[in-house]
């Protein structure tokens, strides 16, 4: 039965590619903006009962401008569960037991979310309470050496995975001046130093935690009228700030740069190929088009894995990953290599697999695979209303709008083969390449 509905689902895909686009995100919703810059976007479902509410902050690692300042962006991941006066951490914690509310939060390089799953009689006053930390967080210095403290230890804990360190080693040598040199933990140094930066710790805030940059996005079983004048109520106050970070611009790298990771234990060799790719554009096809050379060059079907993983069983994991980020990004090959060996053969494979793109177009029907299984794919991830919720939490951090989803999803629609040959030849050149390797010791 599973195998006739995704033949009658590709089937139906086919049909309608000659009629009108298709969005992708097809959930009603309404989106409005207030006076002091917060945009409030709000997506009725029919998952009953249930109500997802993302707070979008768009302040990552990208904004950490300041030599010496990285990590703040994380930091306050931490910090914002510290409550007010008016909430304390324990009566904010009880809040949303009482509730049944799942919470946590996130952030990348270009945001950071606070998220909560909760029955839809909360609502009212979760939102009254999550207005409350966004507006009038208090943390004593005492208390910020302590989470500063945490964040060290977060970063000792990452540290201990290969793929943390071979993530942090490859954005470190791609870029030169931009922020996204760091990763969203910071550098090492800065982390060290945080724990004396309790005065720059209010100063980020001040900067950042405010309306221009959120987004409160509800999803659930809400009306919107309601939700809006609920807002309005307990975030309309809220006081525009003036602050805008004058991220560096990089500059256009000339020459393959190469490094390497020393593993203290015994671990299989990782490798990773990155290329220097454009900012996020959902205008033009060079983001929609790069996502599609990712599957179809690395994804579990593409020539390239059926003979690396299941053929000659050299690597037991490749994928490619294609950045969609505020700023100019990477285009990153990750593959974790069986044998130290053969690790110069694996990245030869992974280069030609790459320049393969820019001398023979794709076959149509391939392309169309694709297209067809990215639709697929995202449309089974839309389950339920805290999935719908996450979604947009990325499209926002980008555009700030859930038609950004529509919008990229149309542009996968137009791909052509001539567009991801010109896109190949474009961005796949060896002077913005970076490689970077990660080993244990050799065997004595």
């Amino acid at each position: 039965m599973h195998r006739f509905l995704v033949a009658f689902f590709l089937a139906t895909l086919s049909m309608l590619t000659a009629a009108e686009p298709r969005k992708i995100f097809d959930y009603p919703y309404q989106q409005h903006d207030f006076p002091n810059g917060l945009r409030l976007v709000t997506v009725p479902t029919d998952y009953p009962n249930i109500v997802a509410l993302y707070v979008v902050v768009n302040v990552g690692s990208r904004n950490e401008i300041e030599a010496g300042k990285s990590g703040f962006a994380h930091f306050f991941e931490h910090v914002m569960f510290r409550g007010t006066k008016k909430n304390p951490p324990q009566k904010w914690e009880a809040t949303m037991k009482a509730a049944g509310a799942a919470t946590n939060a996130f952030t990348s390089a270009d945001l950071t979310a606070y998220h909560a799953t909760f029955s839809k009689q909360s609502l009212a006053s979760i939102l009254e309470l999550e207005a409350d930390r966004f507006q009038n967080l208090d943390y004593s210095e005492s208390v910020f050496r302590t989470e500063a403290l945490a964040v060290n230890g977060e970063y000792n804990k990452n540290s201990a995975s290969p793929t943390s360190k071979l993530a942090e080693k490859i954005q470190d040598t791609a870029f030169d001046v931009h922020t996204y040199k760091h990763t969203t933990m910071g550098f090492l140094a800065d982390i060290k130093a945080m724990p004396d930066q309790y005065a720059y710790s209010k100063q980020f805030f001040d900067r950042f935690y405010r309306p221009e940059y959120t987004t409160v996005v509800v999803v659930g079983d809400v009306q919107p009228d309601a939700v809006k004048a609920l807002v309005e109520k307990h975030w309309g106050g809220w006081k525009r700030g003036s602050y805008t970070a004058a991220v560096p611009v990089e500059p256009p790298q000339k020459g393959e740069r190469t490094a390497k990771v020393d593993w203290p234990v015994a671990t299989p060799p990782w490798l990773a190929v990155a290329y220097k790719v454009p900012a996020y554009t959902d205008t033009e096809k060079d983001s929609a088009a790069l996502d599609i050379i990712s599957a179809l060059g690395f994804g579990p079907t593409s020539p390239a894995y059926q003979r690396l993983v299941l053929q000659e069983q050299k690597v037991d994991m490749i994928a490619g990953d294609a950045d969609s980020q505020v700023d100019p990004g990477l285009f990153t090959v990750y593959s974790r290599v069986k044998k130290e060996g053969d690790v110069d053969a694996i990245r030869e494979s992974i280069v030609s697999t790459l320049n393969g793109f820019k001398d023979t177009l794709v076959e149509k029907k391939r392309l169309d695979a694709v297209k067809n299984n990215l639709r697929y794919r995202f449309a089974l991830s839309m389950n339920n209303s805290e999935s719908i919720a996450r979604a947009l939490a990325g499209a926002i951090a980008l555009r700030r709008t859930p038609e950004t989803l529509n919008r990229l999803y149309a542009l996968y629609d137009q791909i052509t083969p001539e567009d991801l040959r010109e896109v190949a030849r474009k961005y796949f050149v060896a002077d913005g390449r970076t490689v970077v390797t990660l080993s244990g010791p050799k065997a004595k």
